[in-house]
Order: structure tokens, then sequence, then C-alpha cells
């Protein structure tokens, strides 16, 4: 080693001092150069012997590029930071001598001998390329090419190698397609005397059903004219049958006349007895308003609805009306209830209208619901009083309440089912009193007090029936 030194004289020393020193001594940088990239192998080599003398380092000696990566794993280092330690071994001289400092010291003979251009025929190409790339020795470029020209022609010794061994499976697959081939046209030709056979099978079946088809054509031929026969003959029976209803319906619109006619003598004989006993009732009524007014009678009596307190629209409602029902769930049930004399329909107005309508605003749903409720009380004749929640008003509410129907609002501080059951326990024990709601308490609350409690959809479907 030191014999080598000597002969290359004092400029190419090997630096064995700071790295200061390695960038001035660095032989052969001069001019020589590479006639293209550095053999990807060799490149690998020294990328990762860069990564690992990086990590050991100070920090000043570390080129600046670098300095992010000295902190990452070795592996890391080579991998994230590869491009960047190659570009800082072409440029920096120092940098190639501090990363060459380790190899100097692991691998000394093969180092002695690149510097001393007396490389072992057996040494490793990328190795000697490597330290080649990092020492630059005189004549560093042709070990490069050497190391390169070694690789392409192992490259190539591996493709003829992978040529033939894929040259023999072909080879191979084909001796084997060949006994295939065999096996399958042994195959083929049984599998084509059993469709040989099936086809005569099948020709025989075909030539069984041609005669059944023409035996059947034969029958059907048979039977469509036996059709064709009955067929007249039904014809003629329904021509008879019609010609003898024709006289049915005749002596029919004869007895309905006859009927007719004595309907006619029958209303004129009582229509004679029915203006005695109008006459008879418009004395007896004509007798009463005398008393009445003899007596100063008033003309209307108070309901015991008309005297529970609550905000009521721009005019009262007072009508007479009927109401109480059967059991829950019936179709039938409001209908029913609605027949009892004088019944009192109390419906829970916002329930009804949120249960059926819900999307509408509010004035629109106390809209519709009052229009049905006045043809409802003007086809019963019931007694129907309507009762909205007024919690939330800001002033009275303008409502034109249909004829016959009593529109309730509850006081602040009172909610509507209070305001029910105040209406409920006003009337008089005996009275029929029906509660239109869905609302559970407020149902329950009306069973208890006497009244007839009815769900709001019973309600909905009575009106869209009007």
């Amino acid at each position: 080693m030191r014999r080598a030194e000597h002969e290359r004289g004092p400029a190419e020393a090997r630096p064995t001092g700071r790295a200061d020193d390695s960038r001035a001594q660095t032989p052969g940088s001069g001019g020589e150069r590479l006639g293209g990239p550095l053999p990807e192998a060799v490149r690998q080599s020294v990328v990762e012997v860069a990564a690992d003398v990086i990590g050991g380092l100070p920090a000043d000696d570390v080129p600046a590029p670098l300095r992010p990566f000295a902190r990452f794993e070795r592996r890391k280092r080579a991998k994230l930071a590869g491009q960047h330690i190659a570009a800082a071994l072409e440029k920096d001289a120092a940098f190639r001598g501090r990363v060459a400092e380790p190899l100097r010291r692991s691998q000394a003979a093969l180092v002695e001998a690149v510097e001393g251009g007396d490389v072992p025929p057996a040494a490793d190409p990328v190795r000697v390329a490597a330290l080649a790339y990092l020492l630059r020795p005189s004549g560093w470029t042709g070990l490069v090419e050497s190391a390169r020209a070694e690789l392409e022609r192992s490259a190539s010794a591996s493709e003829e190698e992978a040529a033939e061994r894929r040259v023999a499976a072909l080879k191979e697959e084909l001796a084997a397609a060949r006994a295939g081939r065999s096996a399958d046209a042994d195959r083929l030709r049984a599998e084509l005397r059993d469709a040989k056979a099936e086809v005569a099978e099948l020709r025989r079946k075909l030539h069984d059903a041609r005669t059944r088809f023409r035996a059947a054509e034969e029958r059907a031929d048979a039977v469509a004219a036996e059709a064709e026969r009955k067929l007249a003959e039904a014809r003629e029976s329904t021509a008879a049958a019609e010609k003898e209803l024709r006289k049915l319906r005749a002596r029919a619109a004869q007895a309905e006349a006859a009927a007719e006619a004595a309907k006619r003598a029958a209303r004129e004989g009582r229509n004679v007895d029915d203006v005695r006993l109008r006459m008879l009732l418009d004395t007896l009524v004509d007798a009463a308003q005398g008393v009445r007014r003899e007596l100063a009678l008033p003309s209307t009596i108070d309901r015991p609805a008309d005297v529970v307190g609550g905000l009521e629209p721009d005019r009262q409602a007072h009508r007479a009306l009927p109401g109480r029902a059967l059991s829950d769930g019936d179709p039938q049930l409001l209908d029913r209830l609605l027949t009892l004399p004088r019944v009192h329909l109390v419906v829970d107005g916002y329930n009804v209208t949120k249960t059926g309508y819900g999307e509408l605003p509010l004035a629109d749903q106390r809209s519709r619901l009052l229009s049905g409720l006045g043809g409802l009380a003007a086809q019963t004749r019931a007694e129907v009083t309507c009762v909205f929640d007024g919690a939330e008003l800001d002033a009275p509410v303008a409502i034109a309440a249909p004829r016959g129907v009593r529109v309730l609002f509850s006081r602040p501080g009172q909610t509507a089912d209070e305001l029910i059951g105040d209406l409920v326990r006003a009337e008089p024990p005996g009275r029929a009193v029906v509660v239109v709601s869905s609302d559970r308490e407020v149902a329950d609350a009306a069973r208890r007090a006497g009244a007839r409690p009815c769900p709001s959809t019973l309600l909905l479907r009575r009106l869209g029936r009007s």
C-alpha cells in the first residue's frame, strides 16, 4: 500500500487526515469522464455505501442537500435520497473521499489493486467499478467501462440461458400437445360415432312424431266440425231465447205501467188525508206561537256549551245539534253517533287537521276543516263545536264560522284539551256528546267525563264522502 503511494508521488497519496485534505488529493479527478451513465448496479452500490457513511459523518461534513436525509434509517436514505446522493458524489470530490474511507479500511487489498491498476481477474466487476468511481485513479473510466461490458455480457448470457430454457419448455409443451391431440382425436371419433347414433334415433322419433301429428290434425278437424254444428244449434236456441225475452220485457213494461197507475191513485187518495193533517198542525203551531207571545217566552234557549269561556272569532255561532257513539275503529261509528237525538259533536281542530293535511298553513287548515264541518252540520243537524289551541295567537283570529258550527279558541294559559274538557263537563247527564280526537289523553278524559271519543280519521273519512 505504501509502495503504491510512493510510486504515485505526493499528489496521488491517499488522504489520511480530514475531508478537506481528501478533496485536494483525490487522484485522477482531472480530465477523465465516462462516456455514458454509470451502470445501474454500480450506481446502486456507490449510493448504498454513501447512504451508510452519511449516518456516521458530522453534520458539517455532510453536503447541504443531503443533511435532511442524514437522520433517516440507512435503507430509507438509499431509497429516498438516491438521486441526491448520486449527484453529490459526482460533483463533490471531498464527499467522494469521505465515502471511500470506510472502503479503504474494509477492502484495503482491492483498493490498492484498483489504485495500482492491477485488478485481479476474479474480482467482482461491480465492486471494482464502484471503487474506481469513488477513488478516481488514473484510468478509472476504463475500469467502469470494463464493468459495464462484463455486466452486459452477463446479462446476455442470462438471457441466452433463459431463452434455452424457454425453448426446452416449448419443446416439452409441443410433445405434450401432440400426445393430447392424438387423445383428443380418438375422443372426437368416439363422440362422432355416438352423435351419428343419436341422429339416427332422432330421425326415427321425428318420423313417429309426424305420424302422430297427422293423426292429431285429423282428430282436430273432426272436433272443429262438431263444434261448428253445436255452435249453429246454440245460435238457433239463442235467437229463440231472445225472442222469448222480448216478450217477457213487454209484459214487464205493462206490469210496471199498471203498478205506477195504482201508486198514483193511492197518492191521490192519501193527499186528501195529508192536507187535513197539515191544516191541524198549522193550527197547533199558531196556537203555540200565540201562547209564547202571551207569556213573553224567549225565542231561543241557551245551550250549556254557550256558557263555557273561550276566545271566539269575530262572531259566535250557536247551533242546535246532536251526538254520541259505539265502537272505536268501526268505519260506521261516526255515522251512527250522528244519528243520536240532539248529539253534540266537539272537534279537536288541530288534531284533525294535522292528521289529515298537516302540510298546509294553519289558516288553510282551519278553513278546510270548518268548511267540511259546515256541510256535516247541514246534513246531520248535529250541534258542532270546533276547538282550536289559541296559546300561540298574537291577536284574535277573524273567522267566518259556517252556519251550524261553533268555533272556540282556548284562552292564554289554557290548552285546547282543557277547553274540550270544560265543554264536556258543562253538558247535562244523559246528553249525547262525541269528542273527535286521536289524542289518547283527550279521548281518555272524554270517556271519564261521560262523552264518547271518536278517532280523527273517522271524521276525515266522513268529510271526504260529503
